[in-house]
């Protein structure tokens, strides 16, 4: 399957390139641009598969940019992202074309999720539900429903984002510093016992969410000396 192609236009390069850098983690493809005419080059060169598109630009303004897109006869799903709250442009933003409109300040996560919203609707062909699995264990990254078998298992937002790197890198062994970086990013550098605490409430919620089965074997494994890893899917 083909990555997702997003193009992240705004004239704050550190919010261009957190949004890039989150969806790269997505296991997406992602440029930036921090001009509308960047953009629009960019939208030729780079043909994404959908855009996330600010109104405050230092030359063509959001709008101009949606409308040059529209013009060009490509329809690529735009979500816009502004700090421009007012109906009128909500509205403005949605009748020229716009498929979502979200206003800063902003969860990143919100963000994600309605990107895959749009993407979903549109039925652009890079994108399908993401669903993670190992053994009986099953994770929807839009929903973050997490189920083991039947079961659905409640996470707190730590063991949700531990648990989601692990599955995403099986059967890679992750070090307690590469969980450290991706999961806390600032500020826990060297507390490694805080990765041991979350994969040990991980493990009590897993191993109660599969009573009376025969393997023995945690679903996340130590590797003594290296980190963790989890039991790569069946099949």
């Amino acid at each position: 399957m083909e990555k997702v192609r997003l193009l992240v236009v705004d004239d704050d390069p550190p919010i261009a390139d957190l949004v890039a850098t989150v969806a790269r983690y997505e296991g997406w493809e992602a440029v930036t641009a921090n001009s509308g005419e960047q953009a629009l080059r960019l939208a030729g060169d780079f043909r994404p598969d959908i855009v996330v598109l600010d109104l405050m630009l230092p030359d063509v303004d959001g709008f101009g940019v949606l409308d040059r897109l529209r013009r060009s006869g490509t329809m690529v799903p735009v979500v816009f992202l502004t700090a421009r709250d007012g109906v009128a442009d909500r509205v403005a933003g949605l009748t020229r074309g716009g498929d979502d409109y979200l206003v800063k300040p902003f969860a990143v996560e919100e963000l994600m999720a309605r990107l895959r919203t749009v993407l979903r609707r549109s039925a652009g062909p890079a994108f399908q539900r993401s669903v993670l699995r190992a053994a009986d264990l099953t994770m929807d990254e839009d929903t973050r429903e997490v189920r083991r078998g039947e079961r659905r298992l409640s996470l707190t937002p730590t063991e949700y984002e531990v648990l989601r790197y692990l599955m995403r890198k099986s059967p890679a062994v992750l070090t307690k510093a590469q969980i450290l970086d991706h999961v806390w990013e600032y500020g826990f550098g060297g507390r490694s016992n805080v990765v041991e605490l979350v994969v040990s409430r991980l493990r009590r919620k897993l191993d109660d969410a599969a009573p009376g089965t025969d393997d023995a074997e945690p679903l996340i494994r130590t590797v003594r000396g290296f980190g963790y890893v989890i039991r790569q899917a069946a099949g």
